[in-house]
């Protein structure tokens, strides 16, 4: 094997990171010595804010560069090279070549889709592997076969890098896949943003580290667009975003918001726990119709005869049906959200009882007109809107409502639902939120929607003293200037002084504080925010009122879908892309799938694929591309907890991450035996050893897992624990045995 090849790939990966480390000096430089020299006005803060910008794309790029930074190697036909890495990198700020390509660039894409059949003018393309700063190995695939040159490094199997990446023990967290991006996930990763891709697959194949590179891809092709809206990336739950969290930052982007749908509404935190009937109840499509109901029930009317006696200085006011009747009718008239229709009932009520006083105190007697003039009746009119007790009549109406307050109440006291359903969703006024409330708590937000009148005008008001307070400072400095130049000569009066370049309101502009908050970070406070693009990973689970929660947030239909419906668990899940996204978008999507499983090995795939057999004979999962020559096993036990901590000591190795899938309630009874290891807590997936039921297995790998009574298990529950392991896997139970794994050996 040649050994000057590998001596001259780390001679040019040394001198990219010396170049790496001289940027990374320049820029720390560069905004140490500004912002030492910048002051509080605007201009200030707008240089300040490009520095931090600056500062923070080149940070993480630096960290991406300690990630293996140059990858790979582009040898042409005609002569050029292009080495390819996470990011670009340039010899100098005005040199027009890059040293390094951003895998993402049009140049790079021959590294995933070329072939010996379509060589894509390819003469060699080189895998470079790096630990840390050091090139390790070489893999050269030679793409024409008429060159007869040879470096030494080629190889025997063209998937040789592939499979040493898929045979590595995994750290729990997720890895980029830059460097063995196939050609099917090639083109996922680069298809056009705009409408929605729906993208399919089975356990392990790579659908969700594919949906991860195409946020890196969109925010490169589209970044003016996407900087400023921001990506969403939806999860199943927390442990998942903990597990994705660090791929797009090791590819340089960190314009992303991760969030489960349980905490896209700002201030409200999901700490509750629904039953399953609770939350398909709460997911249906129909509970949109129930909470518009239940909004026009707030809109209230004294019942006739009964009107609401309202005491006067003048006498007193009769709010009677009639008068709220058309007051209501009026407002509903606006078709306008609840409390933005409050202030057309109010207006209306107000009128009503201004007329009645008026009629009272202008009337003659003796049957003249009312003798009280237009000024005198609008006098009136104040008097009655300042009036305490009108607006307490008003409010008993028309309450003003929040979203928290108006759905604890409903919960409290389910209407427009069967008997059944609501006794599912009912509970206790000020009961803890669950991630299913997250969605009705949405949909309550735009039913009521938000008078921020009064807010709009405490604002206005603050602009007005602002800028009054800078004219002030102005004529100060005008009068002052002018005294001083008064002795002056021609030449130095002519000194331009602040007051004319300047006015007073663009004067308070540059006074008025900045937000210095990334746009995801402004996205993630904002319920009104529109993305710029969403993915939602496992996409097949969600209800229908959790699209109807993030349809609001992409107008644009700007989406990308991951799931396989063959894995949906949640009673309110959808399953099928028709039924999700036929109320949207109609049959205007595209439809793709991956059926390379490029995690589960062939033998361990060969049991779990048993499993959706029993209820689909016809169900063919995806294909395994490796083999461990490992078969699964199988154990009985009449002590459960103790026979699995015997298996995570024999399994747990030196490296790689051990799994035990258990149902719920038996993890406590489970974490008592096994050191080191918590229940009923997000887990924590760096550990060596951790303990999750199958929903939060949901997305994730691990090198060996244990999967504890399967029987327990719902058909796609126990599809999904079976297909987490990339090495090892074992079954323990001391109930039964499914049918469907009746085949595994019973061998440790």
């Amino acid at each position: 094997m040649s050994t000057e090849e590998l001596r001259e790939e780390q001679q040019f990966v040394s001198g990219l990171y010396a170049r790496l480390d001289a940027l990374r000096e320049e820029a720390e430089s560069a905004v140490q010595a500004s912002l030492s020299q910048v002051g509080n006005g605007l201009q200030a803060r707008l240089e300040r804010d490009v520095l931090v910008a600056e500062r923070s794309g080149l940070l993480a790029a630096f960290d991406a560069g300690e990630n293996g930074l140059c990858f790979g190697r582009l040898e042409f036909r005609d002569g050029r090279d292009h080495h390819i890495g996470r990011i670009g990198i340039r010899a100098s700020d005005t040199e027009r070549t890059p040293l390094v390509i951003d895998w993402r660039a049009d140049v790079a894409r021959p590294f995933y889709l070329a072939t010996g059949h379509t060589p894509m003018g390819l003469r060699r393309r080189r895998h470079i592997t790096t630990e840390g700063r050091e090139v390790t190995a070489l893999h050269d695939e030679l793409l024409d076969l008429s060159d007869t040159t040879r470096t030494g490094h080629e190889g025997a199997d063209a998937d040789e890098v592939l499979l040493a990446a898929l045979d590595s023990a995994r750290t729990g967290r997720m890895h980029d896949i830059v460097q063995t991006i196939q050609a099917e996930q090639d083109r996922i990763i680069r298809a056009p943003h705009r409408g929605v891709l729906v993208v399919e697959g089975g356990p392990g194949t790579g659908k969700t580290v594919v949906a991860l590179h195409r946020a890196a891809f969109l925010l490169y092709a589209h970044r003016e667009l996407l900087a400023k809206r921001a990506v969403l990336i939806v999860g199943p739950n927390p442990a998942f975003l903990g597990y994705i969290g660090e791929v797009l930052p090791a590819l340089g982007e960190t314009g992303v918001l991760l969030s489960t749908v349980g905490e896209l509404f700002p201030g409200v935190t999901a700490t509750g726990t629904d039953t399953p009937e609770a939350a398909e109840v709460k997911g249906r499509a129909e509970m949109a119709d129930v909470l518009a109901a239940a909004v026009r029930d707030r809109q209230r009317t004294p019942e006739p005869g009964e009107p609401i006696v309202i005491e006067h200085d003048d006498g007193d006011l009769i709010l009677d049906w009639t008068i709220a009747d058309q007051a209501r009718e009026a407002a509903r008239a606006a078709d306008v959200p609840h409390n933005l229709g409050r202030p057309h009932f109010a207006f209306r009520v107000i009128d009503e009882l201004t007329a009645q006083l008026a009629e009272r105190i202008g009337h003659d007697p003796y049957g003249g007109p009312n003798f009280l003039g237009p000024d005198d009746i609008a006098q009136l009119g104040k008097g009655v809107a300042a009036s305490t007790e009108v607006h307490a009549a008003i409010e008993e109406l028309w309450p003003t409502l929040t979203p928290q307050r108006f759905l604890a109440e409903f919960l409290e006291d389910p209407t427009g639902l069967s008997e059944r359903d609501a006794d599912a969703v009912r509970r206790p006024y000020g009961a803890p939120w669950t991630a299913a409330d997250v969605l009705l708590l949405d949909e309550a937000a735009e039913l009521l929607g938000h008078d921020d009148s009064a807010v709009r005008a405490a604002a206005e008001a603050e602009r007005a003293k602002q800028i009054a307070y800078a004219q002030g400072v102005l004529d100060v400095s005008r009068a002052s200037r002018t005294y001083e130049f008064e002795d002056k000569d021609e030449d130095d009066a002519e000194v331009l002084l602040a007051h004319n370049i300047i006015d007073a309101e663009r004067m308070a502009e540059r006074q008025e504080e900045a937000d210095h908050r990334s746009a995801a970070e402004r996205a993630a406070a904002d319920r009104t925010w529109a993305f710029g693009h969403i993915i939602v990973d496992e996409a097949q689970e969600l209800s229908a009122m959790a699209w109807r929660l993030l349809m609001r947030r992409c107008p644009t239909r700007s989406m990308t879908l991951v799931g396989d419906p063959a894995q949906t668990a949640e009673a309110g899940g959808c399953g099928s892309w028709d039924s999700i996204l036929a109320p949207y978008v109609e049959d205007r999507w595209e439809y793709t799938r991956l059926g390379v499983n490029y995690r589960t090995p062939v033998e361990i795939m060969d049991v779990a694929a048993e499993v959706p057999r029993m209820e689909r004979p016809d169900f063919m999962p995806p294909s395994s591309v490796r083999s461990t020559g490992v078969r699964p096993w199988a154990r009985r036990t009449d002590d459960l907890a103790a026979s699995v901590a015997d298996a995570v000591a024999a399994e747990a190795g030196d490296e790689g991450r051990l799994a035990v899938i258990a149902p719920r309630e038996l993890h406590a009874e489970l974490a008592a035996e096994l050191p080191g290891v918590t229940a009923g807590q997000v887990p924590d997936l760096t550990r060596p050893v951790v303990l999750i039921d199958p929903r939060q297995a949901k997305g994730l790998e691990f090198d060996t897992v244990l999967v504890v009574e399967p029987a327990r298990y719902g058909t796609s529950d126990l599809y999904v624990a079976l297909t987490r392991a990339t090495q090892r896997l074992g079954v323990l139970y001391g109930d039964e045995l499914p049918v469907a794994l009746k085949q595994v050996e019973a061998t440790p």
